[in-house]
């Protein structure tokens, strides 16, 4: 797709690799900012994409922004307040608002430090798996500035207020063994070993009837900003909907007749 994100297909399994390993993966200049929001729509648009992974060139997952762009003004970071919170908006929160609209399951493979929008990043995906050299650090406060994007309405999310407030108002780094301890990633493994544990993971996904697992993960993101009646409410509609497609025949089908279900789509 870019320079600045590999993408690559296998099956109904597709790789999202930033590749700025120069920059430590940064994410706050345009092009890797379009580069995911454009795969994000792609993703969406091919209904034959079951999972996504998504993860870093070199030692680390993404270090977040671009501190030298921060030091010299440009980008986003550029111009009096007003014009910054334009950059802002317009550019890197572009990615939590793309990254919590994309439809299929996405799993941060964490293959090295995730800080500041890094964290972030990985925050914004369903599942994450960390390698044993991952940590992860909510270092807004180091530089002087704030979680500029979506950072304090993802991680309190994922690791409740207590925990998001001391990695926010602290900056300290967590390492990968905490990061399992308190729920922010469900396994930790060793590096030679990352890629295929987020590959054995996204299979796991992939296997089940594609549109259900759209509508779930949707169900998933819906309940954090719902009431459990228009959750039962969308749930409904959503039912619906899914007992009405052919792999709904199918997968009952299969269960019935003890055997894997194939998984058309549709």
């Amino acid at each position: 797709m870019s320079d600045e994100l590999l993408v690559e297909r296998n099956g109904d399994v597709v790789t999202w690799t930033i590749n700025l390993p120069d920059l430590r993966n940064a994410i706050s200049d345009e092009p890797i900012i379009d580069a995911i929001v454009d795969a994000v729509a792609q993703a969406n648009a091919d209904q034959s994409v079951r999972a996504v992974i998504l993860t870093g060139a070199g030692s680390a997952f993404s270090a977040g922004g671009n501190v030298k762009a921060m030091q010299a003004g440009q980008g986003l970071f550029g111009g009096v307040a007003h014009d910054q919170r334009i950059g802002y908006r317009d550019g890197i929160q572009r990615i939590p608002r793309a990254m919590y609209g994309l439809e299929v399951p996405v799993i941060a493979a964490v293959n090295g430090p995730a800080v500041g929008a890094g964290c972030d990043l990985a925050m914004m995906c369903d599942l994450r798996i960390a390698s044993t050299t991952a940590f992860f650090a909510e270092s807004f406060v180091k530089l002087g500035i704030i979680p500029g994007d979506g950072g304090a309405w993802f991680l309190p999310r994922i690791i409740g207020p207590s925990r998001a407030a001391e990695m926010a108002l602290t900056g300290d780094r967590v390492d990968a063994a905490t990061a399992l301890d308190w729920g922010m990633v469900s396994r930790v493994v060793e590096p030679d070993e990352l890629l295929g544990a987020a590959w054995t993971l996204a299979d796991r996904v992939a296997v089940n009837p594609p549109i259900a697992v759209r509508m779930a993960k949707k169900l998933l993101r819906e309940s954090s900003q719902q009431t459990l009646d228009q959750l039962l409410e969308m749930s409904a509609a959503m039912q619906g909907i899914a007992h009405q497609t052919e792999d709904y025949k199918e997968a009952v089908a299969a269960m019935l007749e003890k055997r894997a279900g194939v998984f058309q789509g549709r």
